[in-house]
């Protein structure tokens, strides 16, 4: 499962959904519409009954009619004690409230671009096996994350070139997590958030879980339009900027160093504070000497967050935020709202892993450039009317389909085997349809299959650039 949208959340994404008398069948087709736009992504909670209709100001009569309407098309399902929640019609994978499912032979995702745990993992996890009875006899709780880990997190952003000390560390589940724990201490409800189109659909979310309003820069084919950031940033004065300038997600695309030193200007000519996700940092694909953080351009204004969680493992849930001191302390305080700290053995395989992590990154680096070179030529081959620039890093590539039936090619692909996020989930308002999210994070061996399912789905449309020929038929 997804999550759950509250009832504000689903009232501000359906908006003016009918025009004059509300209807269960109006009702029912703006859901629908949501669906098959990707911004009620399949495993999400819908409100209860009474707290939906109480949201729409309408009958809860009317809420169960289109719920059922929508259930029959296969749009919802319910179970008694645990509700309803968004699924796609053959969608077996959310007849029942879970996670997304992971690859098989008959299901292949790419709705999640992650990777395998490194085999420098396991010797990590033995090394804080080894450790972890020292830890047992304190009370294990740590708001801050373990003294090690940050001081390890400290030499890593100074190593890059960012000059760092522990203290403006913080240790969280993730960077989803840090940028929540960022957004409720800066943001207030019906605030602005100003973030790139497109960008990563998880932060979108949490926006609008703050109450607050995300503001959408366009990105441009090669990069990011300043002068328009800049206009932007001077006319809706946003307390608060979301930005991804290392790879882009899901551009795959890097800001360069004179860009970044350009932004921090405009940031302080606005007194705008950043928040800038370096998730994907460490995947650089270019073999260029990476730009300086944003950061070392203007500590004042940029709160960094990062993550163990693509160029490690994703099962760590481990992730930080550098920052200046008072705000780790504000971060701190606000924190004790949600969770009491991080979990300590993960937190010392982390410490075990960034002790001298260069030669498990060079090797990472190294695996993921095959795999997107890879992806690369069977997409050339298979489907040569698709086109999308190569990313500098990352681990996935945006594709232009020609037409805009991303979300309805989603669907078609399920039936082919292959989950798939349409470009809508990476749009503030539901557009992007011409454009596909594919990840490269899979074993090459599969790729020549993944690219004959898509080729497979990409026939079912008129108009689409010719995929050509299938050499072997998709069953």
């Amino acid at each position: 499962m997804i999550g759950r949208i509250g009832s504000r959340g689903i009232a501000e994404l359906l908006g003016s959904w009918h025009s004059g008398r509300a209807t269960s069948g109006g009702l029912h087709q703006a859901v629908r519409q949501l669906v098959l736009d990707g911004r009620l992504p399949p495993g999400t909670r819908l409100p209860a009954e009474r707290e939906f209709a109480d949201a729409l100001g309408v009958s809860r009569t009317l809420v169960v009619r289109a719920l059922d309407l929508l259930r029959d098309e296969g749009f919802a399902a319910s179970r008694q004690g645990s509700g309803s929640w968004v699924r796609l019609p053959g969608d077996r994978a959310h007849t029942d409230p879970g996670g997304w499912p992971p690859s098989t032979p008959d299901l292949i995702n790419l709705a999640q671009a992650t990777l395998p745990a490194p085999p420098e993992f396991t010797a990590a996890l033995d090394r804080a096996r080894c450790r972890i009875p020292a830890e047992l006899g304190g009370h294990g709780y740590q708001a801050l994350g373990l003294p090690e880990l940050r001081e390890r997190i400290a030499e890593h952003h100074t190593r890059r070139g960012l000059p760092t000390n522990p203290r403006q560390v913080l240790v969280t589940n993730g960077a989803q997590h840090a940028f929540a724990l960022v957004l409720r201490t800066l943001v207030s409800p019906g605030e602005r958030v100003l973030v790139e189109h497109p960008t990563y659909p998880n932060p979108l979310q949490a926006i609008r879980g703050a109450g607050a309003e995300a503001v959408a820069v366009p990105m441009l084919a090669e990069g990011w339009d300043l002068d328009l950031m800049s206009a932007t940033l001077q006319q809706t004065t946003p307390k608060l900027a979301y930005l991804i300038p290392d790879f882009q997600n899901p551009t795959g695309i890097q800001m360069t160093a004179q860009d970044r030193e350009r932004l921090v200007a405009m940031l302080r000519r606005t007194r705008t504070t950043a928040v800038v996700d370096e998730t994907l940092v460490e995947l650089d694909l270019t073999g260029r000497t990476p730009p300086p953080p944003v950061a070392a351009f203007g500590d004042d204004r940029v709160i960094t967050i990062g993550s163990a969680g693509k160029a490690f493992w994703g099962g760590m849930r481990l992730g930080w935020v550098r920052a200046p001191e008072d705000l780790v302390q504000r971060l701190l305080l606000e924190r004790a709202v949600m969770d009491l700290g991080s979990p300590v053995l993960e937190q010392l395989v982390l410490a075990e892993l960034l002790a001298d992590p260069e030669p498990a990154l060079r090797r990472r680096r190294e695996e993921v450039t095959g795999m997107r070179d890879s992806m690369i030529a069977e997409l050339a081959e298979q489907v040569p009317g698709w086109r999308f620039r190569v990313p500098d890093g990352g681990l996935s590539l945006w594709c232009d389909l020609g037409t805009p039936v991303s979300s309805r090619f989603a669907i078609a692909a399920e039936e082919h085997g292959l989950r798939l996020v349409p470009g809508s989930r990476f749009a503030v308002h539901g557009h992007l349809e011409r454009y596909l999210r594919i990840p490269y994070a899979l074993p090459v061996e599969q790729h020549r299959e993944v690219v004959r399912r898509l080729a497979a789905a990409a026939g079912r449309f008129d108009g689409m650039p010719d995929p050509g020929p299938l050499e072997v038929p998709i069953s």
